[in-house]
């Protein structure tokens, strides 16, 4: 028999630790080669753990919530062969967790039994599932505990909870009305949220921010998108606002440099970047995601719209790398399929701006002589206002409206 010890692998340049956010396997559990063990994530990338052996888990290192410095031990697996047969899987999509392999002694060799958890291992308090499972019950009021997990080691699968609510018993209904509730349920930050919260406070606490809002006229706009639209290739995707946002910002930061920058307060430098790279908030069911759209200039609106698709199906399948969630210069936000009249968006620390969008909606404007329909929305914008005056950031948001509200602009070179 042998013992495979699986350390946490190097999951990116910098980081020394990550964060395990799901355990697919409880100690006592049996694991095929190249099957999925943990996810543990860094800079809101996930990455997935696979075992490089077949065998038994006989100890995990935590619980969920735990960080786990870069080359502890994470896992170890009981082997049925020897010590020199385990090798470390090769995987296209995750760091490979580094293997150490001992002999595990043994008074004399014996039939074949049974796996036994080893006793100083701890059970998972929690049951197995997904983020986006827990969520799920979550919204529905549904504690996973109760729960009976169909899938591999009892993990517990979006149609368990479907399962459960369809069959579990409707609540008391008290004397004319609806039944009292008074469950609480405590719920530990792990995660992407925890990161969100972290990303927040930190935001928050360290830049006063000034959020102007513009309401801007799109109705010229909508014309050309929807006869773009039309005339679309197969191979084009279709096009909502916001690449003609980012073209209009891209044009707008060529006129304003100082509002696509970072600013390190604990040197006290600001960093002007010449390469556009922006954020796009995107709301996946693990929480609110930034992928980055690099080289904004360098794009045409259609290669803007191509990568911000990719780009947003990877951080909802939880499949964006690291790379792909970090470096951002200038960041968009957009409510605007939830409608709102106005929003104040957070900065994304370290930038000094961001752009929030707001759903378009048609209303009477009075052209000077009548109220005529036009199709407005209204952008609600953060700025930095160490770094920002009100006048710039004004004048910035004007200079973006012009750009929308006559989009022949903004293909005009120069």
């Amino acid at each position: 028999m042998g013992e495979v010890i699986i350390k946490m692998p190097d999951v990116g340049e910098g980081v020394a630790e990550a964060e395990l956010v799901e355990w697919h396997v409880k100690p006592g559990d049996p694991v095929r080669e190249d099957m999925v063990i943990a996810a543990v994530m860094t800079d809101k990338a996930t990455v997935e753990i696979p075992s490089p052996v077949d065998g038994t888990v006989i100890w995990l290192a935590g619980e969920i919530g735990d960080l786990i410095a870069v080359k502890a031990p994470l896992v170890r697996i009981e082997t049925a062969g020897g010590a020199g047969e385990a090798q470390p899987l090769p995987s296209s999509q995750a760091p490979t967790a580094e293997v150490v392999k001992a002999e595990i002694a043994r008074p004399a060799p014996a039939a074949p039994v049974a796996a036994t958890p080893a006793a100083a291992a701890p059970p998972a308090e929690k049951p197995l599932a997904a983020p986006s499972v827990r969520l799920f019950a979550r919204e529905n009021g549904v504690d996973l505990r109760q729960v009976h997990g169909s899938g591999p080691a009892g993990r517990i699968l979006r149609e368990d909870v479907e399962q459960f609510i369809v069959q579990g018993a409707a609540p008391a209904l008290v004397k004319g009305g609806s039944a009292k509730k008074t469950a609480t349920e405590e719920i530990k930050l792990t995660g992407l949220r925890r990161r969100i919260a972290e990303k927040m406070v930190l935001s928050t606490s360290r830049i006063p921010h000034i959020t102007y809002v513009e309401e801007v006229d799109m109705t010229a706009l909508e014309e050309l998108r929807a006869t773009m639209n039309g005339d679309r290739r197969e191979s084009h995707p279709k096009l909502t606002v916001l690449p003609f946002l980012m073209r209009a910002l891209v044009k707008a930061i060529s006129e304003q440099p100082e509002v696509n920058a970072t600013f390190d307060d604990d040197a006290g430098i600001i960093t002007r970047h010449g390469a556009v790279h922006i954020g796009i908030a995107t709301q996946t069911p693990a929480g609110l995601t930034v992928p980055v759209v690099r080289h904004a200039e360098a794009r045409g609106i259609w290669d803007c719209a191509a990568e911000m698709v990719r780009l947003a199906d990877a951080a909802r399948s939880g499949t964006a790398t690291r790379d792909e969630l970090s470096g951002s210069t200038i960041t968009i936000s957009s409510l605007g399929a939830l409608g709102g009249i106005v929003s104040t968006p957070v900065i994304n620390h370290p930038e000094v701006a961001i752009i929030g969008v707001n759903k378009i909606a048609t209303r009477p404007v009075w052209d000077g002589t009548q109220f005529v329909p036009r199709k407005m929305m209204n952008l609600s914008s953060s700025f930095d206002h160490r770094i920002i005056d009100g006048w710039d950031a004004a004048t910035f948001v004007q200079r973006i409206r012009t750009l929308l509200e006559t989009p022949a602009l903004i293909f005009i070179e120069g």
